[in-house]
């Protein structure tokens, strides 16, 4: 086919676009998408400024196949992929000389010669080419092609995937090399087999002194009184010597709050018993190994057990039922110059939160014959049985339940991650991030919305205290989290993909009059980095469906690179039976506040950063060696009488991709942007007045709809006081008084042992 076509413009002007062209009947596509429309688009500013009036084809026919074409094309967009130059076209005839070419039923076969003297094998199906790249014989690179529109193509190279139109890449996407968080097995032999032990002290120049300790392995307790020994090591050193026998191989040593105490003390005295192996994480001890015995065949941890059960040990007594029901102490009262004090009791200042009419009926026991040694004995025993009993029914009741051992985690969350990989977790469905990933993610992870908009609430006008059920949990149950294996993507992925869900890094725009900005940032300040939320421009990565929602606020967005996730329902299993739990059960009961803490555990393991520093206990005598060796990784060093421990980055681990790390920041990023998502309905709406907002909570001057209010339904409001006055003086820090004339007040870091009044916010 011969063919030639002319322009015809308003008036009496022809013009030839192009030569005159032989075409073989199957390449009339390539002719009308490639031939005519690159011409029309090289002209097309003269075209701007003359109106067309008719375009005029001219053809004939001639039997046999068209010659081939022997000049190579030039100005053809190239792209450069491992030192090799592929044209930007989905047409054969872009990429060289034509050299023959065989019709198949189901697509037309070319072979191209380039340039540089490579041969190319160029398939043509109706929706896709599939292209081979041949050097001396070898295959040096092959791909494919899938055509989207007119201009329009996507190439398949290796793992990666370029979007082009208009012979420019758009969009760059790379699947990334993905594990994922694989389930565990059953328990099958469970041994509920552990000790308690209690540290009493007192207060020296702001450094705490032990004078008793106890233990209790379930069937006898153990006391260790300073009185009967030289100085504290010698108490110590007895005291562990007895733990440390193979009778108590493998056992968990549980110590509540023992994050709150001053844990480097005990650590100068186990370095002498046996090898030391702390775990440390953003600077907190979370439990103690020591290997003892000979050729440290033994083992022994230490934990925290309040890093398992998060309340105090006598709101747990109440939980759990106890028999021994937690007593009271005048901690206050002890000091070094009185331990062998007999007499009347104490006074009421020494005695830590307890009214006057229950320190009078305390008193009533006694005959001025109150023995501090005496009852500090009692005391501490009490204790150690007390919180024996509490972790006996709470690890038969979680194995009953879920078939795990607490014995076998440190803290809460990863308890609650274990039991929903075991019970509730699919296979091969939540990848784990790590390295590049994580660490451009995490830039973008922000927790609770908490602002302050209004100072106070004007006279004789009220407040209304609101929370959410459930937040977080109402999110895990009722949103689609981020799954499956990422890709990484360069450009506008929404150009390609209108619902691409994931996390990207984006220009983003705040309106102007926004009264309540929705989207957070890390900003660094002298005092650290701050998160706020922050009107004008910047860029930060953001959860998908967070910018979606910003977009009805007026925010813009100009989507520069990230990654993409599938999409699915993970969580809904796990909250559903924790809930329905928690719901057959009264508040206060056990059960009840098993389900809940798990709940609300389970979300910020998979954020946790799990690149933990090294630690290491060596002699002083060697320390300076390492200093010298080390000096740039050195992260704190602790003294520890004869032996030093240090927290440091170790330079000579290099990140190994086949390590596990069973985190997915992308998971804990989602739930935080959906809450907020969630909380941002009470913001920039004119339906109500918003003085405060925390991450679950919101302060109105009217009650909101029926339709909100909950006390049941995840997710749903609740509507806890009524106030005649608020204060609000910054995030955290704030004072209510309800209509019935209760006076509630929160400032952050600051102890309720101090009470402060309305007369004290007032500014």
């Amino acid at each position: 086919m011969f063919i030639l076509f002319k322009i015809k413009y308003k008036g009496t002007d022809y013009a030839t676009i192009g030569k005159l062209q032989r075409l073989n009947v199957d390449d009339k596509d390539l002719f009308k998408f490639n031939c005519i429309l690159n011409s029309i688009e090289f002209k097309s500013e003269y075209y701007k400024e003359t109106q067309i009036e008719s375009i005029i084809f001219s053809y004939g026919f001639k039997e046999g196949l068209a010659p081939i074409k022997e000049n190579f094309k030039e100005n053809i967009s190239l792209q450069n992929y491992k030192n090799n130059k592929l044209p930007i076209s989905y047409n054969p005839l872009d990429y060289g000389k034509i050299i023959t070419t065989f019709k198949y039923d189901n697509y037309t076969q070319f072979v191209i010669q380039t340039k540089e003297g490579n041969l190319i094998n160029f398939k043509q199906f109706d929706k896709y080419n599939e292209v081979e790249i041949f050097n001396r014989g070898n295959i040096i690179l092959n791909y494919k092609d899938n055509w989207i529109s007119v201009n329009k193509f996507i190439r398949i190279l290796d793992n990666k995937k370029y979007y082009f139109e208009n012979n420019q890449e758009i969009l760059f996407m790379k699947d990334m090399k993905t594990r994922f968080i694989s389930k565990l097995s059953a328990i099958k032999n469970f041994q509920n087999k552990f000790i308690t032990l209690d540290i009493e002290t007192f207060n020296k120049e702001n450094i705490l002194i032990p004078y008793l300790i106890r233990f209790y392995d379930g069937i006898n307790c153990y006391s260790y009184w300073l009185g009967n020994y030289s100085n504290v090591e010698a108490m110590i050193l007895d005291c562990f010597k007895d733990i440390l026998i193979r009778k108590y191989n493998r056992s968990n040593i549980y110590i509540h709050n023992l994050a709150n105490f001053d844990i480097i003390f005990l650590l100068k005295y186990l370095v002498k018993l046996g090898v030391v192996h702390p775990i440390i994480h953003n600077e907190r001890i979370i439990s103690i190994n020591l290997n003892y015995g000979k050729d440290n065949e033994y083992q022994i941890q230490f934990k925290d057990s309040y890093l398992i059960l998060l309340n105090s040990l006598m709101k747990l007594c109440k939980s759990f039922k106890v028999k021994n029901p937690k007593s009271i102490f005048p901690h206050l009262f002890v000091n070094e110059n009185n331990l062998n004090y007999v007499g009347p009791v104490p006074d009421l200042k020494y005695f830590k939160n307890i009214s006057e009419e229950d320190y009078l009926e305390y008193c009533t026991q006694f005959n001025n014959n109150w023995s501090l040694k005496i009852e500090s004995e009692k005391y501490c025993e009490l204790d150690c049985r007390s919180l024996y009993q509490v972790i006996y029914k709470f690890s038969e009741m979680i194995f009953d339940l879920f078939g795990r051992s607490v014995h076998h985690y440190p803290t809460l969350p990863s308890l609650a991650f274990a039991i929903f990989r075991a019970k509730f977790m699919k296979e091969e469905i939540i990848p784990q991030l790590s390295g590049k990933i994580a660490k451009d993610i995490r830039n973008g992870y922000t927790g609770g919305a908490v602002d302050m908009y209004i100072p106070e609430n004007p006279d004789n006008t009220e407040v209304f205290v609101y929370d959410v059920n459930s937040l977080y949990p109402s999110q895990m149950h009722s949103q689609a989290m981020p799954v499956g294996k990422p890709i990484y993507f360069e450009g506008d992925i929404r150009l390609s993909d209108k619902n691409a869900f994931g996390i990207f890094y984006c220009k983003i725009k705040a309106p102007d009059t926004l009264n309540h900005p929705i989207i957070q940032t890390h900003v660094k300040t002298t005092n650290g980095i701050r998160t706020i939320a922050l009107l004008g421009s910047w860029n930060d990565m953001i959860f998908s469906k967070e910018m979606d929602n910003a977009i009805n606020y007026g925010y813009k967005f100009e989507i520069l690179w990230g990654y993409t996730f599938d999409s699915e329902y993970i969580f809904d299993d796990y909250v559903n039976y924790l809930y329905n739990l928690r719901s057959e059960y009264p508040s206060g009961d056990a059960m009840n506040y098993l389900a809940k803490i798990l709940l609300n555990s389970l979300y910020g393991r998979f954020g946790m950063d799990d690149n933990f520093a090294t630690v290491n206990i060596i002699h002083k005598d060697y320390y300076s060696d390492f200093e010298n060796k080390f000096i740039d990784n050195i992260l704190d060093t602790k003294d520890l009488g004869d032996y030093k421990l240090i927290t440091f980055n170790n330079i000579n681990t290099l990140e190994d991709n086949n390590s596990t790390h069973n985190v997915s920041i992308s998971i804990a990023a989602s739930i935080t942007a959906y809450a907020r998502i969630h909380m941002s309905i009470f913001k920039n709406n004119q339906d109500f007045i918003l003085y405060y907002t925390d991450t679950d909570s919101a302060y109105t001057n009217k009650a909101l709809a029926d339709y909100l209010v909950d006390n049941k339904k995840l997710g749903k409001l609740k509507l806890e006081n009524i106030c005649k006055k608020a204060i609000f003086l910054a995030p955290k820090v704030y004072c209510l008084e309800t209509l019935d004339g209760k006076f509630i007040y929160k400032v952050k870091g600051f102890k309720h042992e101090v009470d402060l009044t309305m007369d004290d916010f007032k500014f």
